[in-house]
């Protein structure tokens, strides 16, 4: 007998939904429906062998052809953007960071399966939550998970040069400094990537008492001294420390740039760690993980994440939230979680104490980050305008332009003037 009949003959209890149920799996409601799933190709491939797996396991149950396709994750907007102008696409994909509040108008309600999953994860984070709930309390999106991020160093070449992972901001130049002379620089992205640019510049900002817009919500006020001054320090450390290639980069560059020993630090969630361990035993062996140094106003982090969307234009809206209630299950999502490695910090707060966070003493740093995490739009919400600034690169190009030669001051105006038009409109 398969498992869709047994669903069908065993298991007749109607969820909330209206959606037949069986201890989480998947529902046998959908013979010969194809669900066409976007999603970017992780760093962790292991991760999306995992996944595939799940989805033939829910495709199997619920008679349904799971067809997922993968793009490099700095093409999913662009993507989304084009299905919504012409009312087709995919039924799921899945969005980075808080991109989901740009399309709310055209994202199906997922406030059930949201709350559902909460309920039985023991909660959401604060943080998970500001990605995909509207000003108006309308979860458009789904948290997959937060992707985990800090410093990651080579603590071995910091050892034989005779320092320890710097503590203050002074000792990261110091540090730095030293370890460009032996032709070993730390590496930093400030093209327009996602994550590792927005992961540098929003803390930098942050970290030295700037801000982009006030408590209102409305008014910028990245125009500041506090700005000024991180965006002149950060001109420091270009010249002091960082591989000058860094405009250039993407999420990948300093991945490989690492890996293949040419720098000593970069930010980054810990796929370069599992990559080495898989493949660079050497780096494997060397490297470490740290926290930023504190700030004159504190430590803070921005942390990316990923996050399901379902598709207004889709005709196949009720199997495409019963498959986010599949993957996003425990019986399920552990292993995924697990597989990942560290790489992603679950959404809902049942994972706060996993084991794997003590696996290993040298990726513990990872879930830490979460507490001192900030939202883009600080010290507003993190809207849809905050949203449009990010996905705009409007923080990562103000610090780009004060490298290229633009005065620090003339940098952060422009930057502020571009808020201010997000803000006004």
């Amino acid at each position: 007998m398969t498992i869709a009949r047994l669903t069908r003959r065993h298991f007749l209890k109607t969820s909330a939904a209206g959606v037949l149920t069986a201890a989480g799996a998947a529902p046998a409601l959908a013979q010969g429906t194809r669900l066409h799933f976007l999603q970017w190709s992780h760093f962790i491939p292991a991760a999306d062998q995992v996944f595939e797996e799940q989805a033939k396991e829910f495709g199997k149950q619920a008679g349904v052809e799971i067809a997922i396709e993968r793009i490099n994750q700095n093409d999913i907007q662009a993507r989304l953007t084009a299905a919504i102008q012409s009312g087709s696409g995919a039924d799921i994909v899945i969005v980075a960071n808080n991109h989901a509040l740009l399309y709310e108008n055209s994202l199906v309600d997922v406030t059930d399966v949201a709350e559902e999953i909460g309920r039985k994860q023991g909660g959401w984070h604060d943080y998970a939550k500001a990605n995909g709930v509207t000003s108006g309390g309308r979860w458009v999106a789904v948290p997959q998970f937060i992707i985990s991020w800090a410093v990651t160093y080579r603590e071995d070449w910091f050892k034989e040069a005779g320092f320890e992972y710097p503590k203050t901001w002074d000792d990261f130049r110091k540090v730095g400094r030293a370890m460009k002379a032996k032709g070993k620089p730390f590496g930093q992205a400030f093209g327009h990537s996602i994550n590792d640019p927005n992961n540098w510049c929003y803390p930098l900002v942050w970290m030295w008492g700037g801000m982009e817009v006030q408590k209102d919500g409305k008014t910028v006020a990245l125009e500041s001294k506090n700005t000024v001054e991180a965006v002149k320090f950060n001109n420091v450390l270009w010249k002091d420390v960082f591989d000058e290639g860094g405009l250039a980069w993407d999420d990948s560059t300093n991945n490989r740039a690492f890996l293949s020993s040419e720098i000593s630090l970069t930010g980054n969630a810990p796929s370069i760690y599992v990559a080495a361990r898989q493949k660079f035993p050497d780096v494997y062996k060397g490297t470490n993980h740290g926290h930023f140094p504190p700030g004159p106003a504190g430590r803070f982090y921005w942390l990316p994440a990923w996050n399901s969307v379902v598709m207004k234009y889709s005709k196949n809206q009720k199997v495409a939230k019963d498959f986010i209630r599949f993957y996003m299950d425990r019986a399920r999502f552990d292993r995924y979680f697990e597989t990942m490695d560290t790489f992603g910090i679950p959404g809902t707060k049942a994972y706060s104490d996993h084991p794997l966070w003590r696996k290993d003493p040298k990726t513990a740093v990872f879930p830490e980050t979460l507490p001192n995490a900030r939202q883009v739009g600080y010290a507003g919400p993190a809207g849809r305008k905050a949203t449009e600034a990010l996905s705009k690169y409007v923080i990562v190009d103000m610090f780009a332009k004060a490298i290229q030669g633009m005065s620090p001051e003339d940098a952060v105006k422009w930057a502020a003037g571009e808020l201010k038009k997000i803000y006004a409109a």
